[in-house]
């Protein structure tokens, strides 16, 4: 089958999209016509091409919005797993997202779990004494988002309880923003056990365990959902683009988005760092609307990228978004 739009397909879209914000403007009467008539066109011309609904997700996000409701009426055919689109599974997550984790904090394995890093911290002497227990390491590293390196205790320790003064330290020197990030909350060098035992932050480290327990379970929902959510409580911290290149969550969610390659990450640093430089101002991140905006645009993406890996085809939604350029 030939991959070129038939003509009076583009002219449709053209023609609604020109149409649409004409209706937008004028407030004037719903586009339902509108929409039936370029959804049937496109649909009957895309249905044999696997990843289509992906493809055109990102296409009319790009022309409307993410979060625009011809956008949502077009595409909320119940493709997904729980019959929500990736911005659809955002917004019920993000609505939830409270009484969500108040139901993980009391489950009975998180519960043991958090109950039994409380009572090592309280119960210990040395900083070192918290540092070799396994269960402290899990819930201190996972309510911090670096689940990922438990198991590594050495490094861990050796980081934790670095001079921060030190420029040469090992929190300061290694490429991974969130080991400085996770050492300078702490300080054990500076605080030993008072800042960690202290009843609010214990508490606080609890119930960031449940909150990111509770995230890493979006993902059978959408892929990327977990993601997605980290990045948006943290979003307003990005000031550079190496702290985003150290930071596993927000490298992924910004170089879907944008439409990099994971491919980059064996160009050298300077190659990533004009990448993303090119493409984005990083001060956008502190506008709520555009992080919102963003996060949606990197669930669309991300879900084209899952759909286009489980098949043959090429990644046409990689294509759509590297094509959109300096959108951002």
């Amino acid at each position: 089958m030939t991959s070129q739009w038939p003509e009076d397909v583009g002219e449709c879209f053209c023609a609604a999209r020109e149409r649409y914000h004409v209706l937008e403007i004028c407030d004037r009467q719903p586009v339902a016509a509108i929409l039936e008539r370029v959804s049937t066109r496109i649909a009957r011309w895309f249905r044999p091409m696997s990843g289509s609904v992906s493809y055109l997700t990102s296409l009319f996000s790009s022309a409307f919005g993410s979060g625009d409701p011809l956008l949502n009426a077009l595409y909320s055919t119940g493709s997904w797993s729980t019959g929500q689109t990736p911005v659809q599974a955002l917004t019920s997550a993000e609505q939830n997202q409270t009484q969500d984790i108040k139901l993980t904090a009391a489950q009975p394995t998180v519960q043991h779990t958090i109950t039994a890093f409380t009572q090592a911290v309280t119960g210990a002497k040395t900083v070192a004494q918290i540092l070799a227990n396994p269960t402290v390491m899990k819930v201190l590293l996972t309510a911090n988002g670096m689940s990922d390196m438990v198991g590594y205790t050495a490094l861990v320790t050796k980081v934790l309880t670095s001079n921060l003064a030190d420029p040469n330290s090992l929190a300061n020197t290694l490429p991974d923003t969130r080991w400085k990030t996770l050492a300078q909350t702490y300080d054990f060098a500076t605080n030993g056990l008072s800042g960690i035992q202290n009843p609010t932050t214990l508490a606080t480290i609890a119930n960031g365990y449940a909150q990111v327990t509770w995230q890493t379970t979006q993902d059978s929902v959408t892929p990327g959902l977990s993601n997605a959510l980290a990045f948006k409580t943290k979003a307003a911290t990005i000031t550079s683009v190496d702290q985003v290149l150290g930071d596993p969550i927000m490298r992924d969610v910004i170089t879907t988005a944008l439409g990099i390659p994971k491919q980059i990450a064996f160009q050298t640093l300077n190659a990533q760092e004009q990448a993303i430089s090119t493409r984005i101002d990083l001060k956008k991140f502190q506008d709520p609307k555009f992080v919102e905006s963003f996060v949606q645009q990197y669930l669309i993406a991300n879900a084209g990228s899952s759909t286009a890996s489980s098949s043959s085809t090429p990644d046409m939604i990689t294509l759509a978004v590297q094509s959109r350029g300096n959108f951002f």
